[in-house]
């Protein structure tokens, strides 16, 4: 079976929903939590995909020059190492972040603020021709929380759905990474701990219970587009997705 590594940034964001929704359509999950201690490898050889998770650490160095986390550089060189070798990647969030930030793109915090709740995104032209993204809706539900944003995409970045407040809300890098920086492996208890003693939401002044119900109400359906989204991404590594973004065996949408 092929094996997706997964790199769990945060103990409040695993994998969940999309976990579920990757080893469903047919990929093994290895999970590594460099916040708990566990070793990262130095390369990908072995795995048929790279996963990088959310947190809440920032992507880019502090003031003195230290990173995000002690382990966040590593994550870097694997995430360079898998476009490099045309590895299916896929970074939410943090993950995102990161991937931008490894190809010499920049994150920043936000001047617009924190972005939390449920919301839309809009899909770029440029999703038709994308073998994940081309079947995605013009204007799918997504899930937010997050205070840094993306300003800049690294070069040659393909950009694939925006907001009006962030400009950089999903992306694709080389023809086989793709960064989401909103959410989609939440489920309802996942943002119920996020929501709770939440400094962001304080900032907001957001009654954390109207959030999380706000959240509860579109996961249904924030999993009917991704769902199939991971799907395909699962069927590109285990190499039944063509360069067309074509399943070679049906159902095409992963149903």
């Amino acid at each position: 079976m092929a094996t997706a590594l997964v790199i769990e940034n945060d103990p409040t964001d695993d994998a969940r929903r999309l976990g579920e929704w990757l080893t469903e359509a047919g990929l093994e999950l290895s999970v590594a939590r460099p916040h708990a201690g566990d070793p990262l490898p130095t390369d990908l050889d072995g795995y048929a995909a790279l996963v990088v998770l959310g947190g809440d650490q920032q992507a880019f160095p502090y003031p003195d020059g230290k990173p995000g986390a002690p382990w966040l550089p590593a994550v870097e060189g694997l995430l360079r190492k898998a476009v490099r070798h045309r590895v299916p990647t896929l970074g939410v969030c943090l993950g995102a972040q990161l991937l931008a930030t490894a190809h010499a793109g920049t994150v920043e915090r936000s001047t617009s603020g924190p972005e939390v709740g449920p919301g839309v995104v809009g899909r770029r032209d440029a999703a038709e021709n994308d073998p994940l993204f081309r079947y995605v809706p013009l204007i799918p539900d997504v899930l937010q929380w997050h205070t840094d944003e993306i300003t800049e995409l690294p070069a040659g970045a393909t950009l694939l759905a925006a907001s009006t407040r962030f400009p950089h809300q999903a992306f694709r890098l080389g023809d086989r990474a793709w960064g989401l920086q909103f959410h989609i492996e939440c489920d309802a208890e996942m943002i119920a701990e996020w929501a709770t003693d939440s400094a962001v939401l304080a900032e907001l002044d957001y009654d954390p219970e109207l959030v999380v119900a706000a959240c509860a109400e579109v996961l249904a359906d924030v999993e009917d587009v991704w769902q199939p989204f991971a799907a395909r991404f699962a069927a590109l590594a285990l190499g039944e997705l063509d360069d067309s973004g074509s399943r070679r065996s049906l159902p095409l949408l992963g149903h």
